[in-house]
């Protein structure tokens, strides 16, 4: 009898921490369904740090070998003036000129006294971004030379480039993590909850877009962290 009495106490005992056990991975359970998912934003202003110019123009003839040679001149009037304003021989390229010959062309409807038109470019990659839009501004002086620098070509576009994004990424993603647990801080207090540890953080990609279509040497970089908050009592 007395041997039952201990068997029933023990398996009685078994029973009640079986059940606190239960209830308590029950609570634990619940609390660790309770999150609050979040997104932090960081947003910063830099200035390019690269600039590619091309300089292009155009010119027409019957005799190529004449235009060639036109070419070459104007060629070395557009060096000479990049050169003289301080641009270097490391920074100037000269690509092969695009030649149109309108009486191969099959299906041209082209009407102009000439036979042949040639593009020409010529382009500046340096990360002297100021030196060179100070002298986008002043290309004008190579039309007083007789060479009309064309622009507005969509092929052609002048480039502004930002190209030290790993020097700024810390303390961008330190914003974005920043800006995120305040959110989620503010989240938890209004559902009268704390916040806790985090139960899961994604890095979004970062972007560089131009801050506007007037400044495009002013870029605008940006970056959106996802991360997700355990909640608690």
């Amino acid at each position: 009898m007395k041997n039952r009495i201990i068997e029933a106490s023990i398996l009685a005992l078994g029973i009640l921490l079986m059940g606190l056990a239960i209830k308590s991975g029950i609570k634990t359970f619940s609390q660790r369904d309770r999150v609050v998912n979040v997104k932090g934003l960081a947003e910063m202003e830099v200035q390019a740090d690269k600039v590619i110019w091309p300089l292009v123009y155009k010119d027409v003839g019957n005799d190529l070998p004449s235009i060639y040679n036109n070419l070459g001149a104007k060629n070395q009037t557009i060096v000479s003036f990049l050169k003289s304003n301080g641009i270097t021989d490391d920074e100037i390229s000269i690509s092969a000129p695009k030649v149109i010959d309108f009486q191969a062309e099959r299906y041209s409807s082209n009407v102009s006294p000439y036979r042949y038109n040639i593009t020409a470019v010529i382009t500046v990659s340096s990360d002297k971004v100021d030196l060179v839009r100070k002298l986008i501004s002043e290309q004008g002086e190579l039309l007083k030379q007789g060479i009309a620098v064309s622009g507005g070509d969509y092929e052609y576009n002048v480039q502004f480039m930002f190209t030290k994004l790993n020097e700024i990424k810390p303390k961008m993603i330190e914003d974005a993590t920043k800006n995120a647990r305040e959110a989620a801080v503010k989240f938890a207090e209004d559902s009268d909850s704390k916040l806790g540890k985090i139960k899961s953080a994604s890095q979004g990609l970062f972007s560089i877009t131009d801050r506007d279509e007037n400044t495009p040497h002013i870029k605008n970089v940006r970056v959106v962290s996802t991360i997700e908050y355990y909640l608690k009592d």
